[in-house]
């Protein structure tokens, strides 16, 4: 078999929401169209696409009422965060924020007004050539003042993150003065939180807890926090390291700087 073009076809509801989500945000351009019918092209290695109007006649009478809701459309393009920073900048609907995963590959989603969703993927490169004779396993890291973020309720410290050679987890140390409250808030991923100085009250889910020096709090994803020190505090916290915050009344997702 020689494969000399590739196309994708898509069955769905409405063909000019999907067109114009491709064209506008991904650069596919309509090489040729027809009622309930559109071809999409790009000139670069991305796959065709066909859409199709869900239900049209020239589609088996088995596959008519289907549609590709829920497909992944994965798209490999370089320099992953300057086209995050230009479609959000576009306003286009950014549905999974840019996150790797353990085995190296960094992708966000988009999802088009169809419930296709496409993902745009870069692959990790390792910043030198391995070498055999290096052992990999271990890594000691030192704190450094680049790892340390300062809000204005506690100053974070970056210890483990992708960043600094960790592939799964992010671990930081998290300091509060006396009296300080950190906005309400909820992190996407469970949170391990272990006081190593002073105390903290923490409410979660209508439940306050203080947690003294030598104990650990457990706060599970997405749920609602507030964060009080009474006394000068200080704190290491571990988590995976795709988590982002979400913000009470406040639409998309947050960063943790500390955390990448």
């Amino acid at each position: 078999m020689n494969v000399s073009a590739s196309t994708l076809s898509l069955t769905v509801a409405d063909i000019d929401a999907s067109r114009d989500f491709l064209c506008t945000h991904l650069g596919y351009e309509v090489a040729m169209a027809q009622d309930g019918f559109a071809s999409l092209t790009r000139e670069d290695a991305a796959v065709d696409i066909v859409l199709l109007r869900k239900g049209t006649a020239v589609l088996p009478a088995e596959q008519r009422d289907r549609d590709a809701g829920g497909l992944i459309l994965a798209l490999t393009v370089p320099d992953l965060e300057a086209e995050e920073a230009r479609l959000r900048a576009a306003g286009a609907p950014i549905t999974m924020p840019l996150r790797e995963e353990p085995w190296g590959e960094r992708l966000f989603q988009l999802t088009d007004p169809n419930g296709v969703v496409v993902q745009l993927v870069e692959w990790a490169v390792p910043d030198h050539p391995a070498d055999p004779d290096e052992d990999t396993a271990l890594h000691v890291l030192t704190p450094s003042t680049e790892s340390v973020t300062v809000s204005p309720n506690a100053t974070m410290t970056g210890l483990a993150a992708p960043s600094r050679g960790s592939a799964e987890l992010s671990t930081w140390t998290v300091a509060m003065d006396a009296g300080a409250t950190g906005p309400e808030h909820s992190i996407s991923r469970e949170q391990v939180w272990t006081v190593t100085a002073g105390a903290l009250e923490v409410t979660c889910d209508g439940r306050t807890e203080k947690v003294s020096a030598g104990q650990t709090l457990i706060l599970p994803a997405d749920l609602v926090r507030r964060i009080h020190a009474p006394a000068r505090a200080e704190v290491h916290v571990s988590m995976r390291s795709d988590g982002v915050a979400s913000v009470p009344g406040t639409e998309g997702t947050r960063e943790l700087p500390w955390a990448r």
